[in-house]
């Protein structure tokens, strides 16, 4: 496999909006960065990507990547220990983390212009997740919503009623403060998510500003959350709730790797509703129809209002579909045929992350040496 080959089966795409420097930031162009930004993120190894998370992260990182910032540094990666949070099987662990780093270069992430790795293969992580751990509150974690839909709690639920607290990983609910420990470690400045880990990333502020204060320092930098500017994705069969390739019901979410036949029958079966005529957005009374708007603007890069007034011409639920599907096949076909190569080639994606876990260790044994030394560990 030949690096040029990824980048030739993809196109640029620019962007001219300015960036503005508020601690939550929904990105409706690419920003141009400070000089000498760090702008890190990781995806969890959950198996081959599906719309939600190609729209919702993955292309926001290969378009941040190329905003050309001097001097500024972008890394992305695998968040395999945070997988580890619940239970997995060792052999399909290994073949999603394979899986995952295909899916971010068949989506056009430059390996020569990112730093792309697994995050279990940088052990600076950890050893900063323990310092932070000790200045973390019980009560910042208690407060994080993620632990208790993960160990299947209600959201009133906390960790101190010992029915909880009996069921609940002490992983699962202090992997938040590893998350900021992944961020802190590279003193990154700006971090991509999606709305559902803007709460996360609050508590990382809180844990750099902890850190700061308790040892006199200006160490660590506030990092800047960009939030996506795609709408979440919602199941096609239930657009009630989200897009999750771990619904019992597969013809409820589509993935880059899929044929066009298979995504022709999942976007015929989208649920939608039974009034004519007319399309437009209306995500309380038409939940169905407003979700495939959803996927037309974020494929189109176009807003809500403008994707709406494009599709005038559409007259029934059935030409909607067939333009919804027409979009996302011309969107994945070449990623398809990349993602599929790159699997028959694990030696070329173990080199791959081989070259980014040295670049990131330049980086994080530097920093984690500043950090003891600030501590008294040095």
């Amino acid at each position: 496999m030949k690096r040029g080959s990824i980048r030739g089966l993809l196109g640029k795409n620019r962007f001219s909006r300015s960036f503005s420097h508020s601690s939550v930031n929904v990105i409706e162009s690419v920003p141009k960065f400070p000089p000498n930004s760090t702008i890190f993120s990781l995806i969890q190894p959950t198996g081959k990507i599906h719309l939600g998370n190609y729209l919702g992260a993955i292309r926001n990182w290969k378009d941040l990547s190329e905003s050309q910032s001097p001097g500024t540094k972008y890394i992305f990666g695998i968040a395999d220990l945070h997988a580890i949070t619940v239970p997995q099987n060792p052999a399909k662990l290994k073949e999603n983390r394979y899986e995952a780093i295909a899916s971010l270069l068949s989506a056009g992430i430059d390996p020569d212009a990112c730093i792309l790795y697994h995050q279990s293969s940088v052990p600076e992580h950890t050893e900063l997740n323990w310092i932070l751990t000790c200045i973390t509150s019980m009560g910042s974690l208690n407060r994080m919503t993620q632990w208790k839909s993960k160990s299947q709690q209600i959201e009133t639920s906390t960790i101190f009623d010992e029915d909880v607290l009996g069921k609940t990983k002490a992983g699962l609910l202090c992997y938040p403060v590893l998350q900021a420990a992944d961020i802190l470690i590279f003193k990154s400045t700006h971090v991509p998510v999606g709305d559902d880990q803007s709460q996360h990333l609050e508590l990382c502020r809180n844990i750099a500003s902890t850190f700061n204060h308790t040892f006199k320092t200006n160490y660590f930098p506030l990092p800047s959350t960009l939030l996506t500017p795609a709408k979440k994705m919602l199941s096609l069969r239930n657009p009630t709730k989200k897009m999750s390739k771990s619904d019992a019901d597969q013809n409820s979410c589509i993935y880059v790797t899929e044929s066009p036949d298979a995504i022709a029958k999942k976007i015929k079966k989208a649920t939608t509703d039974s009034i004519q005529g007319k399309i437009y957005y209306d995500p309380e009374n038409r939940p169905g129809i407003s979700n495939l708007i959803n996927i037309i603007s974020g494929l189109s890069r176009k807003s809500v209002v403008d994707t709406v007034e494009d599709l005038s011409w559409v007259k029934d639920h059935k030409q909607l579909k067939d333009h919804v599907t027409e979009l996302i096949v011309e969107e994945f076909t070449d990623k398809r045929h990349l993602f599929n190569e790159l699997m028959t080639d694990f030696s070329y994606l173990d080199s791959i992350c081989k070259v980014g876990t040295t670049k990131a260790r330049e980086i994080t044994s530097v920093n984690i040496q500043e950090i003891k030394k600030i501590v008294g560990l040095d």
